[in-house]
């Protein structure tokens, strides 16, 4: 258990006064741009906006302080907003709390069992795919807030959403978008002029003045819901069957979003600071905060990038300062969280919708579609739409299920089962071709031979005088079952025939196949020669006693 040591320990053997200097700053410049998001991405998941800053210190705090990275900033991020919006509205909070409790449970065994590197497995064109998904969703579900709409239901899922919001389009509140234009105008422009002070702080301020101050017709946060200020506190959820059972995919997608966002942020943070994250680690540790969050009324959360490059720039190196940063959160809870009722909800959304921008990666995709096989951006392009139009769990399993397919489709045209071409037929007689006995039929496997390739396995029928096959399978890297069982008709029909099988060059996986499975014993350990030549070699010592006088033929390499 050596290797699942938190990343706080190791700092802290090393650790001195300049150090925390650096990350008290970092953590609180950290803290101030957590702030509106956090209350913004509650506010956009369906829960009430003290609820995000529960998320924020909670799991914040916990992750920052088990976790893998030296400066992994959590808490709550858009990439769940829609997620747990559904989940509230089918299930409920205590369904929300119940399927973040078993994410986090989840997210602990797989930091347990190692699973850390098994997440480079999920293709690029996946997760570019169903974050640009997330994005448009994001923005859809702000249409209502950003225009003022009076929608006449509510909504849950996005096409639902959008067809609300075109029905309902002559509600829209002239103020209210120009509040929200004006909050888009600072949140553009404001890092011009200042890059120390958030630009979301800001726009949040002037409007909730300019609104306050004017009287404006313009729906506010105090306005539909109310505000505590109370500390989290401990509430453990009525478990039972019927909500697992219902809430457990959710629970699946919570821990699969979490692990690959907070890696992700990790490695992006390895980058700036010259470092490497544990990522079992820090799996455990989003384990861990989620289910703190659960139970201390919080929702999901994951590593945050946009947080932790904050913190990067602002000179945090340490977990302590994402341990800072949940702390000064606790204080604005305690003593400021009354003032968040007079922040605008086109404010809000349009907060909202500068991080679908920013996380929407427009410019990948562009460069995936123009650049990338047809397959990876049918792969993309399915994800994408399958995010917006269903969910992120229909989303991940067919995007990996047709990446699968397309993979194993390459392989499969890759893999080569081909005679070497003979003398008598190309009329060589340079001596170009390695000399193979007229008695003997070469053939070479290329690629790598599963159930999608089996079918290029030949038949056997004795062919004239050629009695001895030679199987080469030196570019052969892996070989399963069903190619295994091909390779044993092959025997079968050549023995039916009174053909010798020799098998040159097999490499350890698929050798491991041969014995495992006992076809090796079957042939004969003494047929299997280590490279052509030895094969060529024993060919000619098995036919010796019907051959009087070789009669060397060529053929290809």
């Amino acid at each position: 258990m050596k290797e699942l040591t938190p990343q706080l320990l190791h700092s802290l053997k090393q650790y001195s006064r300049n150090d925390f200097t650096k990350d008290l700053t970092a953590g609180i410049i950290v803290a101030i741009i957590a702030l509106p998001l956090s209350i913004a991405l509650a506010l956009a998941s369906g829960v009430s906006p003290e609820q995000g800053l529960y998320t924020a210190i909670v799991a914040g705090f916990c992750i920052s302080a088990l976790g893998g990275s030296k400066v992994q900033i959590a808490g709550p991020t858009a990439a769940f907003a829609t997620i747990v919006a559904g989940i509230v509205a089918r299930n409920g909070m205590e369904g929300l709390a119940t399927a973040t409790i078993l994410a986090g449970v989840l997210l602990v065994l797989m930091g347990l069992l190692h699973m850390g590197s098994l997440i480079k497995f999920i293709p690029y064109t996946i997760t570019t795919g169903f974050t640009a998904g997330i994005a448009v969703t994001i923005v859809i579900g702000q249409l209502k807030d950003f225009f003022g709409l009076t929608f006449t239901r509510s909504p849950v899922e996005t096409v639902e959403k959008v067809e609300e919001a075109v029905h309902t389009f002559h509600t829209v509140n002239g103020t209210a978008v120009v509040v929200g234009c004006l909050a888009l105008v600072i949140l553009i422009f404001w890092p011009k002029v200042s890059k120390k002070i958030p630009p979301s702080l800001i726009a949040v301020i002037v409007t909730a003045a300019v609104v306050k101050l004017l009287h404006l017709p313009v729906n506010a946060i105090g306005d539909l819901y109310t505000i505590s200020s109370s500390l989290p506190r401990l509430t453990i959820p009525a478990l039972s069957y019927e909500t697992v059972a219902a809430v457990l995919p959710d629970a699946f997608t919570i821990a699969v979003l979490a692990a690959i966002e907070s890696l992700l942020s990790a490695v992006v943070a390895d980058e700036m600071i010259g470092s490497r994250h544990n990522s079992n680690m820090e799996l455990v540790a989003q384990g861990v905060g989620n289910a703190a969050s659960a139970l201390f009324g919080g929702i999901p959360a994951t590593g945050a990038i946009a947080r932790t490059a904050a913190n990067i720039k602002n000179g945090g190196r340490s977990p302590v300062a994402g341990m800072v940063h949940a702390a000064v959160l606790l204080l604005v809870l305690v003593l400021l969280m009354p003032y968040a009722a007079l922040i605008p909800m086109p404010c809000i959304a349009a907060i909202l919708f500068q991080v679908a921008y920013n996380m929407s990666g427009w410019r990948t995709v562009v460069k995936v579609v123009k650049h990338s096989p047809k397959s990876d951006v049918a792969v993309l392009t399915v994800t994408f739409l399958l995010t917006v139009v269903f969910d992120l769990v229909i989303a991940i399993v067919v995007g990996l299920s047709l990446a699968c397919l397309l993979f194993m489709k390459r392989m499969a045209d890759v893999a080569v089962v081909k005679e070497w071409e003979y003398v008598e037929d190309t009329g060589d007689t340079q001596g170009r071709l390695k000399p193979v006995p007229p008695y003997v039929m070469v053939f070479e496997i290329t690629g790598p031979m599963f159930f999608g390739a089996a079918d290029k396995i030949p038949h056997m029928e004795r062919r004239g005088k050629r009695r001895v096959l030679i199987l080469r399978m030196r570019s052969v890297p892996a070989m399963d079952i069903t190619a295994l069982n091909g390779l044993q008709r092959l025997y079968e029909e050549c023995r039916a025939e009174e053909i010798q099988v020799i098998f040159s060059h097999v490499n350890e996986q698929p050798m491991s196949v041969f014995k495992k499975s006992g076809l090796y014993d079957q042939v004969g350990g003494a047929h299997f020669a280590p490279n052509i030549d030895a094969a060529l070699a024993l060919a000619v010592e098995l036919s010796r006693e019907d051959v009087k006088r070789p009669d060397p033929a060529s053929a290809d390499v």
